[in-house]
């Protein structure tokens, strides 16, 4: 059956979402891949699935370019939640994801709010191949006694980050080492990395390899993990806006609940029907 999809970006972020509440929608990884594809299918950074929940408003999956399903996407959250906003007529929608109940809600004309929860911080959570402080874990990257990136943090919200705090994130090597940071054995499920400079306690420059994307301009749940782990290391306040290639998001981690709260943008590129 022929199946509609909408393409949306958060931040220059893209997706391919597809409506699967009325028939079961499975792609196989090699299906996930073609479509994703630049050259030969529709192409995104993820694909995104709404289906049936009894649990929110939709059960959203979530599948990297490279075909694997992962648990927890931001920018496209911040994405499906303003389509089932819209489609409710509603101020509010509930999303339930492999990472869990993720709400959001409407902060003004295409922009959106999405309540990531807390972030996990212990290392079992993120997870780590071996036991160590996620504020600052031994990892470096370059020669022993001058090396290029060092003593990163740990965040999981709802999929792994690893945290470079660097000087410049516009000079950061991340083509250079994302792909070999990801695939390191201290992270055994991979890894996103990010690498964040601090410009003042509320505004950081945030540049994400993303796990089985690779660079791209926008990650949500990179934001959100690169505030918490600059807060932890008292380098930020616990709100700041993060500036990515493709714009700025806000992000607050709450004091009153510790729940990560991501806002801002996005957008409906075009329709169109899966092959």
């Amino acid at each position: 059956m022929s199946r509609p999809f909408l393409k949306m970006n958060g931040l220059g972020n893209d997706f391919v979402v597809v409506e699967a509440r009325s028939a079961p929608f499975a792609p196989t990884g090699d299906e996930v891949r073609k479509i994703a594809s630049r050259t030969r299918g529709i192409g995104c950074d993820q694909l995104v699935s709404i289906e049936p929940s009894s649990m929110g408003d939709a059960r959203v999956r979530f599948w990297n370019a490279d075909g694997d399903e992962v648990g927890a996407c931001g920018n496209a959250s911040r994405c499906v939640g303003w389509l089932l906003m819209e489609a409710a007529g509603s101020d509010q929608a509930v999303l339930d994801t492999e990472g869990g109940l993720l709400v959001a809600t409407r902060a003004g004309d295409h922009r959106v709010s999405v309540d990531m929860g807390e972030p996990r911080l212990k290392w079992d959570q993120i997870p780590l191949a071996e036991e160590m402080d996620t504020r600052g874990v031994e990892l470096q990257v370059g020669p022993i006694d001058a090396p290029l990136l060092h003593t990163p943090g740990c965040v999981s919200m709802g999929n792994p980050h690893v945290v470079f705090f660097v000087q410049n994130a516009d000079e950061a090597p991340v083509r250079e080492v994302g792909s070999l940071i990801e695939h390191h054995p201290l992270f055994p499920e991979g890894v996103n990395v990010g690498f964040a400079e601090v410009k003042a306690r509320d505004r950081i420059r945030l540049r994400v390899w993303e796990r089985g994307a690779g660079l791209t301009r926008a990650c949500g749940t990179g934001a959100c993990a690169a505030l918490v782990a600059c807060a932890r290391r008292n380098l930020s306040d616990r709100k700041a806006t993060l500036e990515l290639d493709g714009g700025e998001l806000t992000i607050e981690w709450r004091e009153s609940d510790g729940h990560v709260i991501m806002t801002g943008p996005l957008e409906i590129e075009f329709t169109g029907t899966l092959p």
